[in-house]
């Protein structure tokens, strides 16, 4: 078998073993492949391994040998899924890998917002404790968890694990997803979307990305939020209007924000977040500790080698 990884590096900068998936087949190795190199560096692979690499019609069209494509991530947006079907090609997700790792995350957004660990580390730094006239000094109110109110929007594996965790803290939880289902959490009270906004200290959105869910965030829900709310995201970054978001910090219509996503990624220097005040921004890394890509390549290595048995698991075509 041919296969062809094209865009390794986010998943294995080098610190994984990834032996199991070498060995099968013939494995060849890209850390990034632009648009322009894709039809040349996949034109004899029967099996192609991506994470955001976009495999669209006109791309599948020209890839006469392709038989499988392994995405080594829950999302699976940037595959053109109706042209695979039309082309007998199989297309496999990976899910649940990184619940733990994605709401710790989520948490350390939240962190950064209400104790400004690295305003205040910066200022020690800095010099100021040391001359400062008073044993302890803030450089921005410090916001307590406890008794606050944390609405989540959407409750699968990540929300589950952000509800347990906000509990830990001595908070209230509320959520909302379109399922009808309810939770067996008694610590979770089921809520409107409406309630969400209105009565959460702290939004944050674990939703899927769909045409009902984009831009959940926008001008209207977000000013029926708090003044002091924050709203967190680790899930799509086109889940929120950004231009909205940038205006409702600027004009403290809500407290702050934490985002592990943007709408573009790498976003435009223009994007209007990245000038937005009490605004708190990584590069789309909630996913990425060490344990969790671990468990991706494993597990994206069993969907593959479940392919090659004949007996294909995760199957999103």
């Amino acid at each position: 078998m041919n296969i062809v990884i094209l865009d390794n590096f986010t998943l294995n900068p080098g610190d994984l073993d990834d032996s199991p998936l070498q060995a099968l087949g013939n494995v060849t190795i890209y850390d990034r492949t632009s648009k322009e190199q894709i039809v040349d560096r996949a034109a004899n692979a029967e099996i192609l391994i991506v994470n955001k690499v976009v495999l669209n019609e006109e791309t599948l069209d020209r890839l006469p040998a392709l038989k499988y494509i392994g995405v080594v991530a829950t999302g699976y947006n940037n595959i053109d899924i109706e042209a695979a079907k039309k082309h007998n090609v199989i297309v496999t997700n990976v899910k649940a890998y990184g619940p733990a790792s994605v709401a710790q995350h989520t948490f350390a957004l939240l962190l950064a917002l209400m104790n400004r660990i690295e305003t205040h580390s910066q200022s020690v730094f800095a010099g100021e404790w040391a001359a400062s006239k008073d044993f302890a000094y803030t450089k921005s109110p410090l916001t307590e968890l406890a008794g606050k109110t944390m609405g989540l929007i959407g409750l699968g594996d990540i929300g589950s694990q952000v509800a347990n965790i906000a509990s830990a803290f001595g908070m209230k939880v509320i959520a909302y997803r379109k399922n009808p289902n309810r939770t067996q959490n008694n610590d979770i009270t089921m809520v409107t979307l409406e309630a969400i906004f209105k009565n959460s200290d702290i939004v944050s959105l674990h939703c899927p990305l769909n045409d009902e869910t984009r831009e959940i965030i926008n001008a209207s829900t977000l000013s029926q939020m708090k003044k002091t709310a924050v709203l967190l995201n680790t899930g799509r970054g086109p889940l929120i209007n950004e231009t909205d978001l940038a205006e409702a910090l600027k004009t403290e219509t809500i407290g702050g924000a934490g985002l592990d996503v943007l709408s573009t990624e790498p976003p435009a220097a223009s994007n209007p977040l990245l000038s937005a005040p009490n605004c708190v921004i990584t590069p789309h890394i909630a996913w990425a500790s060490f344990e969790a890509r671990t468990r991706l390549l494993q597990m994206a290595t069993d969907n593959l080698k479940a392919f090659i048995d004949g007996k294909p698991l995760n199957v999103v075509s």
